[in-house]
Formats: C-alpha cells, structure tokens, sequence
C-alpha cells in the first residue's frame, strides 16, 4: 500500500470523475461511488481503484477486493459482482492517469534558495525554484516554472527550457534541455566525449566540440551520462525515455520517442530511429543505424545495422524468430551428446 509518509494522498474522486480522466467506461449504474486510493488487486479494498494489464494476474482479479478495477472488454466476466469494471483499451495507462490524480506531482515553493550560486548573466524564468546549493554559470538561460533542486550545477551557456525539472546532484555542460523534460539525480550530460587518438607514444585526447540536445518531453534516468558529441551534437529526440545507469556515447542520434532500459550502452556516432526500445543491458557498437520501430531484448549485442520494425535477440543480435531457432537446434544437438 501507499506510505503516505512519501506520498500525499489529494482526496476523493467518484467514479465517473475516475472514468472521465482515465478514459473507461464504467459498467455500473452506480458511477457515483466514491473512491480514496490506489491499491494492486491483491491489496486493494472496496474503496480502492486496481487494473489487470497482464493475463498473468487474472487470478489476483477473481479474487480481488477492489471497488473497481479498469480491465480490457474481453476480462469483463471475470471481474467480481463487488467489483465494478471500468472497461479500457488501455488498462495500464487509465491506472497511470488514475494514480496521477490522487498522487500529484510534489508543489515547490518559487523562490532561489540563500545558499545558491547564481551569475549575474544567467537569465532565471517566471515561477522557478532554485534549490540549496545550486550552482548556475554565466549567461545560463532557465526557462520559466523550472525546477532545479539542490547540489545540482548548470554549466556556462547551459538552456533549459519551460516545466522542467532537474533534480539533486545533477551536472549539466554544453547542453539544451527542451521543456517538460525530467532529469533525475546524478545524471551527467553534456560531459566530454570517450575520443582519443591511440598512438605507441601515448595517447591524444581529441577535444569534443559538440553539444548535447535534449528535445521535449524527455525522461532522463538517475545516474545517467550523456556525452557531448565531438564535433556533431549527441541529439535526444523528443517523447524519449531513458532509464538508470545508460551511458550515451558522443554524436548518438536518437529519434522521437525511444525508450532505453537500464544499463544499456549506445557508442559513439550510432544513429537510432523513431520508437526504438532497448532492453536492459543492451550493447549497441559504434556507427550503427537502427531503423525506426526496432526493438532489442535484454542483453542483446548489436554489431550491425538493424532494419526497422523487428525484434532482435542475442549477441550478435539477430530477428526473434532466428534466435529462438538457433537456441532450439543448440539445445536439441546437446542432448544427442
């Protein structure tokens, strides 16, 4: 259940209220029933919202004792006569929407903390908090209703755009934040890129001249690095997710809305199409172009160029359905030995 220690509970919403927002259709006469929380279905009481996304849970709805509980149109039988089903394409997403609506984003007060260090050339937008300890560099520019909480430095010249929220301890160089983007703690972006030249005498450091660019509507994940590119900009799409702990070497290109699970590392120059998704772990190679809609399992090696649109496994990665093949055969061969 919710600590309410962390998380403010904002009061009552009744079902219909619930519905509209969520985008359901409630199947109950009775769209006036009241409900307090959030809760999973194998916790939630009667005065509790739940969801089913994953067939794997069915059995956690039969035996749920949620008020009501947003399902697909094909699990409406087994919702229980106590529950009332709130029918949505999208189970996952009118929980999302739910929940955000009993538990809204923490208000920060809009002022600039004593203990921050801000230049005199840097430009501070309407409405913003700046947090203890801050530190913003000459000529920075901080769009207005943003948020930069406590510990965080924000290089010369650096932009962050409009609703932004950078949170503690994050380090931002030579970079453009587009607006409504979340940068959590720790992240480093716009750090010098991995590029030298290797040589027996020793090795030359090659200076990275780029910037990193970050569009709109991004999440950055905690300890995340993104490196600035060496001459080319390392580029973020817009609607782009990234996880915990990814490393984004210099002059990556992202498109629009991708998503990159924890851990995963992308080297230099290599160029993503729209709606990429990564799994955890994933390696991507230098200079390579994946092309939109491509998804990569967990733990997957890219070595080559990735035709958009598939599902790749493995190390070197291959098409789903070669993969399984292939561990098919290895694992019928060895039990002939």
């Amino acid at each position: 259940m919710v600590d309410q220690k962390f998380f403010k509970n904002s009061g009552k919403l009744t079902c219909e209220e619930i519905c509209n927002l969520a985008n359901a259709d409630c199947q109950s006469d009775v769209c006036d029933t009241v409900f307090t929380d959030v809760a999973p279905l194998s916790k939630a009481t009667p005065s509790d919202i739940s969801f089913l996304d994953n067939v794997k849970y069915k059995q956690d709805l039969i035996d749920t004792k949620a008020g009501a509980c947003f399902v697909k149109e094909e699990f409406i039988d087994l919702v229980p006569k106590t529950t009332i089903a709130l029918v949505s394409q999208s189970p996952y997403r009118s929980y999302a929407l739910t929940a955000r609506a009993f538990y809204p984003e923490p208000s920060f007060d809009r002022k600039v903390e004593k203990t921050a260090v801000v230049s005199d050339t840097a430009k501070i937008g309407k409405g913003c908090f700046i947090g203890h300890y801050v530190v913003i560099g000459d000529d920075a520019v901080i769009g207005d209703n943003a948020v930069i909480e406590s510990n965080t430095v924000i290089g010369d010249a650096v932009v962050i755009g409009d609703n932004c929220r950078i949170q503690s301890n994050v380090t931002l160089s030579h970079c453009e934040i587009g607006e409504n983007t979340r940068i959590y703690p720790g992240c480093r972006i716009g750090q010098d890129g991995f590029g030298f030249a290797m040589d027996p005498t020793g090795f030359v450091k090659v200076p990275q001249l780029g910037r990193v660019i970050i569009g709109k509507n991004c999440e950055i994940g905690a300890n995340t690095c993104i490196d600035r590119g060496a001459g080319p900009d390392t580029v973020i799409g817009s609607g782009s997710w990234i996880d915990n702990l990814v490393q984004v070497g210099h002059n990556v290109k992202t498109g629009s809305n991708c998503v990159v699970v924890s851990q995963t590392g992308i080297a230099g120059s290599s160029e993503l199409g729209d709606f990429v998704v990564l799994g955890g772990q994933a390696g991507i190679a230098g200079h390579l172009k994946i092309g939109s809609g491509t998804q990569v399992a967990a733990k997957s090696g890219v070595m080559n160029d990735l035709t958009g649109g598939e599902t790749y496994m493995g190390s070197p990665a291959m098409p789903r359905r070669q993969f399984l093949k292939q561990t098919a055969w290895l694992r019928k061969m060895s039990k002939k030995n």
